[in-house]
């Protein structure tokens, strides 16, 4: 189970329509595949996708990286040396998604040399996930169209709406329209993508603090520390850290700060290995955990649900496991499929998925 070769592979899908949000947009998967080959022939798979508005990345850096840094340091190592591995790349600072890409393709590459799961291998919890929908940036009546229809289609009712624009009275509008629209049936919570400041925030959520909402994420900066403690504590729903905690490290800064009180962990940014540290923090600490998507595709969706379900922790919410159905096309034979609100993990060694190679062919843009 030695490393012989690491591919960094850029590729483009475009998405049917942009998903818009305070920090960005994206209007289409400009990712990286990353495979680990072995020299017992096993390829092991994972994407990399970029947030240069969140991390810093680029698609161009994630290959460079990969090619220029980080497979030497991994080439000829096991693929049980995830430590070792890990503090190698660790010597290079940042770059969280295309070490988290390794990782997990390392993950995905064990598992298939064993004949186990990855979602077995990391705790084998259950096998599905109920699913929540994003909603980004739209008019209050296609908001609520796009949900009635993912309820309608695939029995979704559980939505993350985007909101930090301003003034605030456009997002508290799109919010109150989705609870009229779809009842009180559905959970609703929203994510600001650190597009206010604490005070805006506040004044947000008292204009919707009829709207039952559940959870509300990173609404503003987490640098403006006094002013989040004081936003924090006058909240009466779980306040969940985001972009704040890239780091097993930033989960403590932030729960024990007070400068949130839940946290969402992205397997596209900690990997499988990392993500186990910040579910034990917060296993330990005692707070809530929302599996989070950062505008994944299929592959890293799969990733996503095989550590959400293999934690009694992390599988207690909905996961944001549906915005692979906005994109035009993908990379895997075989399409998730989301039934009755649920995704289920897929069975089979590993991740249980396998690259399509002519879509690959005809979606690499390095030739």
């Amino acid at each position: 189970m030695k490393i012989t070769h690491v591919d960094a592979i850029p590729y483009r899908i475009a998405y049917r329509k942009p998903l818009r949000f305070a920090s960005g947009e994206v209007h289409a998967a400009e990712h990286v595949l990353v495979r680990v080959h072995t020299d017992d022939g096993i390829v092991g798979v994972a994407d990399a996708p970029p947030r240069p508005f969140t991390y810093g990345e680029t698609q161009r850096g994630v290959v460079a990286v990969i090619e220029d840094l980080f497979a030497d340091q991994v080439v000829g190592a096991s693929l049980l040396e995830r430590e070792s591995i890990r503090a190698r790349l660790d010597r290079t600072v940042g770059n969280p998604v295309a070490k988290s890409a390794i990782d997990m393709a390392m993950w995905d590459a064990l598992g298939r040399s064993l004949n186990l799961s990855v979602g077995d291998m990391l705790g084998g919890y259950t096998d599905r996930m109920r699913v929540s929908h994003m909603l980004g940036f739209d008019s209050p009546a296609a908001m609520v169209d796009e949900a009635t229809r993912m309820r309608d289609d695939y029995g979704i009712t559980v939505f993350k709406v985007k909101v930090g624009r301003r003034p605030v009275s456009l997002d508290t509008a799109v919010v109150r329209a989705l609870r009229e629209g779809l009842g009180d049936d559905v959970e609703l919570y929203v994510d600001g993508n650190r597009g206010w400041t604490a005070a805006e925030s506040a004044r947000a959520m008292a204009e919707m603090a009829d709207l039952g909402l559940t959870l509300a994420e990173e609404l503003c900066p987490a640098d403006d520390v006094v002013s989040r403690r004081w936003l924090v504590s006058r909240l009466d729903i779980p306040f969940v850290a985001d972009e704040s905690v890239t780091t097993p490290a930033e989960v403590t800064r932030e729960i024990l700060g007070g400068s949130a009180t839940a946290v969402s962990i992205k397997t596209a940014r900690t990997g499988f290995t990392g993500s186990m540290r910040a579910h034990h923090l917060c296993e330990g600490l005692g707070v809530d955990v929302v599996m989070g998507n950062q505008i994944d595709g299929q592959l890293g969706t799969a990733c996503t649900v095989a550590f959400g379900a293999a934690f009694a922790l992390t599988s207690r919410r909905a996961g944001e496991l549906s915005n692979f159905l906005d994109m035009s096309d993908d990379l895997i034979t075989e399409p998730l499929t989301i039934r009755d609100g649920e995704l289920a993990v897929r069975p089979g060694p590993g991740l249980g998925v396998e690259i399509d190679p002519d879509k690959l062919a005809a979606y690499r843009i390095d030739r």
